[in-house]
């Protein structure tokens, strides 16, 4: 069983090499492979499918991150000021192409901390319970980290996670959610909801969900609505401003390639980013950088997504994100979104002539509900199977219960690796 809905596969495509050496003698953007690294595999490249869970290392992040340690070395403080990229303004890198991968005004977006940190830090600003508005609907099955955000979010102010957290389920049977169901839980909590927050692609099934929708029903309700974009950003075009959403986080060690633990982004309305009243939690470096050396007491912010940055600019953490972005600026998102669906698509095509295997794509079929992701679930076998294929030479990850998360990222990825991971499939037994 390999469940993709027949009117989904599309069958112009050929499960043959040459087919799949042509598409990629057709692809406008195959010149990007050679500029990553690919983890070697007996003599050649592993089939690296895994950049939802960390992207490769682009081959310009070494020089990059150099740069940075030769100017410490030969310039030590006067970095800041006199690097070739200046530490001080280093975050300021950023804002232009990040603003066109999320679909924002520049003063809308940053790069600070981690992602569950600027989670928690932009709870703070957009989670003030009262006993009136105080509930929270998510999606039941969001990424773990999320789930602690809220549940700690929820005892600091006082409540039980268990009375205030309304998780959004699948219907019996089925793997995914209905955007019809997310829609009709926001209304029915219509008077003592707070806040949405759901992930843009859920991380297990690959949903990509109806961000504006949830958006313009969060605020029908007179809540807020946030998202956590750590398997959306990088990998499918997001309109972040015009959607109308409230604020952001993400990570940028997956679908940017900018290396593990690389610093997180943000984004904020700009409503919010301009308004210095809106609370937050203060620090050196979210002040205003005109009073930022007068060395006073009062905290004056930012009027942009800045103004919740807290510490210096991560200049290490942040180089290979530098290194990565140009890639995604030269490449364009409306491109990439294209040769994604492509991919993906040719991967359903394949995965639908297997009949050694045992599994269901529970990814929605509809590309327009899918990023790059494909989430393969096993009834049975299904970390045997993940062995097989790491042993073959195909880096992909296993998630419990049973799912083989499989990702051909369209900017290092080609159609010829999805051919040869379905030949490898198709020797299992």
């Amino acid at each position: 069983m390999h469940r993709q809905l027949e009117a989904t596969i599309d069958r112009s495509f050929e499960s043959t090499i040459e087919f799949a050496r042509e598409k990629d003698q057709q692809d406008p953007l195959q010149s990007f492979r050679s500029r990553f690294y690919f983890p070697p595999h007996q003599g050649g490249d592993a089939i690296y499918f895994c950049g939802n869970s960390l992207g490769l290392q682009p081959k310009d992040a070494e020089a990059a991150i150099r740069q940075e340690l030769n100017d410490w070395k030969e310039l030590a403080i006067g970095g800041y000021l006199h690097a070739q990229n200046p530490w001080l303004y280093y975050h300021d890198n950023f804002t232009r192409p990040l603003s066109k991968i999320v679909g924002c005004l520049e003063e809308e977006v940053t790069v600070m901390n981690a992602l569950t940190v600027n989670l928690h830090l932009l709870l703070l600003s957009f989670y003030h319970p009262d006993t009136q508005r105080y509930h929270i609907i998510m999606e039941a099955g969001a990424f773990p980290s999320d789930q602690y955000a809220l549940e700690t979010q929820a005892r600091i102010h006082g409540f039980d996670p268990d009375d205030i957290i309304v998780e959004i389920s699948p219907r019996d049977g089925e793997k995914t959610l209905r955007e019809e169901d997310i829609l009709a839980a926001i209304e029915k909590y219509n008077d003592t909801l707070a806040l949405v927050l759901f992930g843009g692609i859920n991380y297990y099934t690959g949903q990509l969900f109806d961000m504006q929708a949830i958006t313009a029903a969060a605020h029908r309700a007179g809540a807020f609505a946030g998202f956590d974009l750590a398997h959306a950003v990088g990998n499918t075009p997001l309109q972040l401003h015009d959607w109308d959403v409230d604020f952001a986080v993400w990570c940028s060690y997956k679908y940017l390639n900018s290396g593990p633990g690389a610093a997180g982004g943000a984004y904020i309305h700009e409503r919010y980013a301009r308004n210095k009243d809106l609370v937050r939690l203060g620090g050196w470096w979210g002040n205003e950088e005109a009073a930022r050396f007068k060395m006073e007491k009062g905290f004056i912010p930012k009027s942009n997504a800045g103004g919740w940055s807290l510490s210096t600019a991560q200049v290490f953490n942040m180089a290979a994100l530098k290194a990565s972005l140009p890639l995604f600026e030269e490449a364009g998102m409306e491109r990439l979104r294209a040769k994604s669906l492509e991919l993906t698509a040719y991967l359903a095509y394949l995965l639908d002539q297997l009949d050694n295997l045992s599994f269901e794509i529970i990814t929605p079929a509809e590309p327009e509900r899918r990023g790059a992701q494909l989430s393969l679930y096993f009834s049975a076998r299904g970390k045997e199977i993940h062995q097989k294929m790491i042993e073959a030479g195909i880096i992909v990850d296993y998630r419990e219960p049973g799912v083989i998360r499989v990702a051909p990222a369209p900017l290092y990825n080609s159609f010829e690796d999805v051919y040869r991971f379905y030949l490898i499939l198709k020797l299992f037994q």
